[in-house]
This record gives C-alpha cells, structure tokens and sequence, in this order.
C-alpha cells in the first residue's frame, strides 16, 4: 500500500468530523503552475508580499511578533492583522491554555501563491478576526524549518496525495494534525470552501467533537510514523540491484523523453538535474561495454534537453541564470523565481555534458549561471543568497507585484533601447509586438502576458547568423551588446525581492559546482570569446568563491567545540539545527573543494562532519539517515527521505559522499564508510527496484558501490607549479564519476601528518616518487597501480588505457 494511502486510512476518521468539502485542488496545491487550474486569475494574483518585501502598506498599523524574526518570510507577515507567532514554546502554551487550535500556516518569502493568499486573507481585517478569536496562528518558512515542514506536508500528502506551498494546517494544541490543504481563496469559489468558511467549520468542529479530532490527530501520526518507519532487513544488497534499478530508471526516463522539446515529461516542466545524471552515468557504462549506438541515443537526449532549457525563456538571457520552471512544454514562459538548489545543480550538468561533449555551448550556460551567482547572489563575506522573487512591482508608482514583471518586454521597448539593433534581436528572441507567449496552449492561456514578450530562441544562433548573413561571432557580439543593454534599463525597474537567507545545503551545492568549474572550464578554448552576460572569469576566480563561502559557513553556522551545524542564517544563526541535508550537501562540497583545489583542511572537515552526520543521524540498527536529530519534541515525525527530486535525497547524497569518503581514507575507516553506504542502500532497496525513477541519484550511488575499486590519481608535488596544474587538469579532464584525485604536497609536513594520520599509503607514494620533479601522478584501480608519471601527456595515456 502507497504510503498516502496508508495515512488516508489514519486521517479518514479526521475527514469524517468536518461538516464541508476538503479541498481537492487549487493553485498551491502541487508545486505545478498555478495557471494550469483557474478558469481566470484572480485580481490579486498580480500582488506581492507583504511589508517584509515592499507589499501594501494598508495593514502597517499592526505589528505582530514576527517582526522580531529574521526570516524574510516571517518578516513579510510582520504587519498582517492576524496576531502571528512563530514556531515555539510560547505559541504552543497559548493555544493548551486558550484551548484552541492552532492554525499553522508555511511558505517562504518568494512563494507566489503565498503573497497571494496573504492579501486576499492575511491582510482582511475579518479573517484577522476569526483567527484571533478563535486559533493560534503560527506562520513557519518552510526553508528555515524544513523538518516542521516536512511533518505537516506528508500529512497532507496523506490526505490527498499531492500538497505544496502555501500550506494550511490546523492543530491541536499538543501539535497532532486535524486537518489541513494548500491555498483557500477568501470566498467559496471554484467548488472549495473558502477560507473564512474553513475558519468557521473548523471552529464548530473543535468546539462539538474535540476529542474525536484529537484522537483522530494522534492516529494520524501514529500511523505516519509506522510508515515511514523503514529499515533494512540486511546490510547488504542483492548481487545485481545496481544494473537492475540503474536500467530500470532511465528506461522509465527515456520512456517519458518528450524527443520535440526535451525534457522527461510534460508540462509544466521542471529542471531535474538527477535525471540528467543519472543519463550520464549510464552513456558512460554503455560506452565502455561497446554499446555505443544506446549510449549516443542517451547523450542525444540529454543534450538536446540542456539546448532547449538554455534557448527557453527558463533561462534568462539578459541576466543569466534559471527559473525555476516552465509551465509549458517547450521551456518558454516560466514561473520566475530563482531559486539557488537549482542553480548549482544545472551549473555541474552543463559542466558534465561539457566533458563528455567537449562542446563549449555547455560550459559558457555553466559560466552564464555562476556568473549571474557572483553578480547578484553572493554577499560581502561570500555568503550565498537563497532566491529571488517571481513577483516585482512594474515600476516605482504601482502599488502591487506582478509575476515576471522584471523580465518581460515589450516590443516597443525594445525597439526604443535597441535602435538599429532591435530588429535583428526581435527575430533572434522571438519577439512580437503582440506578444510572444503563443507558442503552446499552456504558456499563457488567460492574456496575463498579452503585449509582452519572455525572451526565447527558436533556432540555434548558428542558423540565426547564417540567415542574417554575419559571421557567428559577429552575430554574437551584437546579441551580446543589446543584452548588455536590456540589462542596463532592467537594472533600473524595481528589483524582484531577494531572500538573503543563506542556507547551509543549498550552499554546499553551489560550492560543489564553484569548485569543479575551477578545473573543468581550463578545458575551454584558449581563445574563447564570451558575450554579455558571460564575464570569462579565470577559472581560479570560482575556487576562490566557493572557499570564501565555505569560510562563512565554518565562521557563522558551525560550533568547533560541539562540531554541529546550524541550518541558516540571517543577522545571525536561525534557531534550528542543521538537518542531513546540510550535513550531506555541504560535505559533497568540500570533496569536490579538496579534490579540486588541494586544501587538506576542506577535506579534514568533511570527515569531521560526517562522524557529526553519523553521530546525529544514522539509524545504525535499521540502516540509512533520518533527516532531523530527532532533539526536538515538537517534530513529530522523523523520517528517512529517499525521493530525488528538484534537489536531491540526503542519503542519495550520503551514499555517494561515504564511497568517496572510502577511498580517501585507509584501513578500518574506509570499511565502516562502506558497510554504511551498503546498509543505506539496503534500507531503500524495495523502492530502488519498484520505483527507480523515484531515486535516480541513489541508482547512481548503488552502481558506485558495485565497483570493486575506485580509479584513484595520486597527484605528488608542488601545487603551485606549472606542471602540476597541468597535471591536474589532464586530470579532471573528462568524465569519470568513478574517479578520486588525491593532492599531496610532500614537502608540507602539516599535510603529510594529516595523511600519515587517516591513510599511510598516500605518504608512501608520495615520498616514493622521482626526486626533483615538480609533479608526479600515480594512477591505481583494482588495486595496482601503474608505473608513476612526471607529464599531463603521459598521465592523459595512462588514463585513456584504464
């Protein structure tokens, strides 16, 4: 039984004890398109937050707690009528001594669908009212407490199988679920209850069948938590689980590829980086056993995905980076919010597809995103922001937001900034005078966007400039002179509102793909010419990005006495606890930050983090991470997530770090590193071989266990010189998920003892190279190892042997 059923049948005597219809549907109710469910978009859907991002200013007479918070989101409800609390101790004893519910509400600061509902209810004077009445009304950023978060949408996934932000969940007073949805308009409409109504219902409920509600509630958890509960019944796994669940997974994958326009589904669609990996790692597997026609056609896909998006309006021509979706199927008009998860996962597929490809179109999409990162994203101490909002104001006098009004134009617009230029970057980006959201159905099916235009190539730029007659890189200067000065008058509208959090594991992601493009982009041609927004930064300059981000993280969010982690960060550390995810994320960082920069002290910080993860989070009778410490009692559920999704599964993330980890490190260590990774691996098993596309990245984990030995380059020698980093380069150079560098200085004894300390066999290669030679690779695999080299030509034949 789905685990939604099975907390159906937990809440089914909770939905019994109200006297209304549950929502079944609505805009927030999945992490779909909102204009893919109402028949015409709500005057208010154009409004923005509230007072925490410059909304309206008609409720500013009132000030709740919140405004002692740092959150963004909480901060953006700080002068809503209704009398907030944020999550804790003093809210929860005023609703066990008012004895009423409490109302828990949960979104983040760039939600749409949350501004939405905040102006239509959170501002009305009326709902205010019944809320104060009658609840405790807590309102949570699910981004700061993702672990409360997580408890009340897998109750309503339970409920309805499906859920999303804003959500809407009322309480007991000792925290138990009663009931619950996504966004409830103000009024009764579109078949729903709305929200005044709920409120009303709710509190009739309460005040006739308290005690069944409360019953119900607690076996609503109950039920949960016996789901969830998953555990190994070995601690290994069958002999033949990695090809099964890795085939299996993009068979399904390839079997949703859409071949018109990329992508593994349909609209609305999502950027999933895991997908594209797991693509990746099996072309390479179908490659080395000769079947080169199967992985051709994977590549073929991957590639011809990563073109669309780049060429969609999901992408932001004028100043880089990704949205966050496309809700029509050919990547055109997108949801407008960034967000920083999906950002450094796009950031290394392009780099990977840039490997193996060698085609540079990759890696300046790769540069585009980290460029757009350094430019707007990254604070003075190298802090890295969470997101930008979709919605912004049109300009200075209006008085609400609209999604996407910072990235649209007009046709006449462009003219006016372009001059003699904008009818050849009219063509190139489709741009009409009509407006240009026409190419599907799904793009813009109410007129939102009548008159404007979302910046989108429908043909390649070669074809482009060939129609055009100028050579290509003509052509491309001029496109990159008109976005530099589209960008200029953007600059000047107002700025859609920044979420400054800074978010331990979606950091660890950014400075995961900071690090390898450190490496990666010295492949790119020497006379390589880069077009606004691309800068062309030397690539040592993004080494020197991810270090100084991965410093404000050790010097603001980590205790070096207890070892721990704190999840964020705004004027200060938040008040939760770091989660796996910002264990699991922020040490795959400081791998990739050590194997590809060289610092020792990243790489003796991951280990020190990881007996940290396995120390607060390992079930080591079951197997596998649970994704909070379990510390906190008003956490209700604790559960061992798998599903790779728009990020990916802390332990899909563990599993991997514990094998590279294995071969870092030598002796009994790299056992235990193993055995737990097998044991992880073990515990999702089932879900591997029955729902594979569910985890891609764990199929990738479960394929790197399967290896006998890792392929390990033992890199000796004095990192500074010329030939060493040439070295290094040869070996970064192509794509090779089964591949550990280890970087040894033999003449830093600091090093040499850290070495000596967790694997000896790195100290004897590394003082049994040739003498007086700056750089010296050893190269092992199946535990040999081959004669050592002293040149990137050498070391580039070795590797192309193995």
């Amino acid at each position: 039984m789905a685990l939604w059923q099975r907390g159906a049948t937990a809440v089914s005597l909770l939905v019994s004890s109200f006297p209304f219809p549950l929502p079944s549907s609505g805009p927030g109710i999945t992490v779909t398109s909102s204009r893919l469910f109402h028949k015409s978009r709500m005057a208010t859907s154009a409004s923005g937050s509230g007072s925490g991002s410059g909304g309206s200013t008609a409720s500013t007479r009132h000030t709740n707690r919140l405004a002692s918070e740092h959150s963004p989101y909480l901060l953006q409800h700080a002068h809503n009528p209704v009398d907030w609390y944020p999550w804790g101790q003093e809210a929860f004893q005023a609703a066990r001594k008012r004895d009423v519910p409490i109302f828990l509400s949960i979104g983040y600061s760039t939600c749409h669908w949350c501004h939405v509902m905040e102006v239509e209810s959170f501002e009305d004077e009326e709902v205010a009212k019944l809320l104060n009445d009658s609840f405790v009304s807590i309102k949570v950023d699910r981004e700061e407490r993702p672990d409360v978060d997580k408890v009340y949408m897998t109750f309503v996934q339970a409920l309805y199988g499906r859920g999303g932000w804003p959500l809407s969940v009322f309480l007991s007073p000792n925290l138990k679920p009663m009931m619950g949805g996504t966004y409830f308009p103000p009024d009764d409409k579109y078949g729903q209850p709305g929200f005044k109504t709920v409120l009303r219902k709710v509190k009739q409920a309460w005040d006739t069948k308290k005690e069944t509600l409360e019953m119900g509630g607690t076996l609503a958890i109950d039920q949960l938590t016996e789901a969830l509960s998953v555990s190994a019944k070995s601690t290994n796994v069958s002999e033949d689980l990695a090809h099964r669940c890795l085939k299996q997974c993009v068979d399904q994958l390839t079997s949703n590829y859409d071949p018109k326009f990329g992508g593994f589904g349909s609209a609305p669609k999502f950027p999933r980086p895991v997908e594209d990996c797991v693509m990746l790692y099996q072309q390479i597997k179908l490659m080395e056993s000769g079947k080169d026609s199967e992985a051709r056609e994977l590549m073929r896909m991957v590639t011809h995905t990563l073109q669309c998006m780049a060429r969609g309006g999901i992408h932001d021509h004028v100043g880089g980076g990704f949205h966050r979706y496309s809700v029509d199927e050919c990547w055109h008009v997108p949801h407008f919010e960034k967000m920083l998860y999906d950002q450094g996962q796009i950031v290394n597929v392009y780099l990977d597809t840039f490997l193996v490809t060698g085609d540079s179109f990759y890696s300046s999409i790769a540069c585009d995103i980290l460029d757009y990162l350094r430019r707007e994203m990254i604070g003075k101490e190298g802090e890295i922001y969470s997101a930008e909002d979709a919605d912004s104001y049109e300009n200075e006098g209006s008085s609400r937001k609209k999604e996407g009004a910072f990235y649209i134009w007009s046709s006449e617009e462009i003219d006016e900034i372009l001059g003699e230029n904008a009818n050849l970057f009219k063509d190139h980006y489709y741009v009409k005078s009509s407006g240009n959201c026409d190419l599907s159905r799904m793009s813009d099916p109410h007129g939102e966007f009548k008159g404007k235009n979302v910046l989108f190539e429908r043909r390649p730029i070669s074809y482009m400039a060939s129609k055009h007659g100028m050579s290509l890189g003509e052509y491309s200067k001029v496109l990159g002179d008109c976005r530099r000065k589209l960008f200029l008058e953007r600059s000047r509208r107002p700025r859609p509102h920044l979420d400054d959090k800074v978010i331990v594991s979606w950091n660890g992601l950014v400075i995961s793909a900071l690090a390898r493009a450190s490496q990666i982009l010295k492949l790119e041609p020497k006379d390589m010419v880069f077009h606004f927004p691309v800068v062309g930064s030397a690539p040592s300059e993004y080494l020197q990005v991810a270090e100084k981000a991965v410093s404000f993280i050790r010097g603001k969010l980590y205790d070096e006495i207890t070892h721990r982690l704190q999840h964020s960060f705004r004027n200060g550390p938040s008040k939760a606890p770091g989660f796996l995810d910002d264990y699991a994320f922020l040490i795959s960082g400081l791998l990739d930050l050590y194997e590809y920069g060289g610092n020792t002290d990243w790489l003796h910080w991951a280990i020190q983090l990881q007996s940290t993860q396995d120390e607060l989070f390992l079930d080591r009778e079951g197997g596998g991470y649970f994704n909070t410490p379990g510390e906190d009692p008003s956490v209700l559920l604790r559960v061992k997530e798998d599903h790779d999704g728009a990020e990916p599964s802390g332990n899909s993330v563990s599993a991997i770090n514990l094998i590279r980890l294995a071969s870092l490190v030598g002796g009994n260590r790299a056992d235990t590193y193993k055995q737990t990774a097998e044991h992880l691996l073990a515990v999702f098993e089932a879900r591997l071989t029955e729902q594979s596309v569910a985890v891609p990245l764990m199929c990738c984990a479960a394929d790197m266990l399967s290896v006998p030995s890792r392929k390990q380059i033992v890199l000796v020698g004095d990192k500074e010189a010329p030939q060493y980093k040439e070295m290094l380069a040869t070996a970064f150079a192509s794509y090779d998920t089964n591949r550990t560098v280890v970087q040894v200085d033999p003449k830093d004894a600091e090093e040499i003892d850290f070495w000596e300390k967790i694997n000896p066999n790195i100290v004897q290669m590394a003082c049994s190279g040739p003498p007086d030679v700056p750089a010296v690779a050893h190269v092992c695999q199946n535990f040999a190892c081959s004669p050592p080299v002293i040149s990137s030509d050498e070391l580039k034949n070795v590797l192309n042997k193995i």
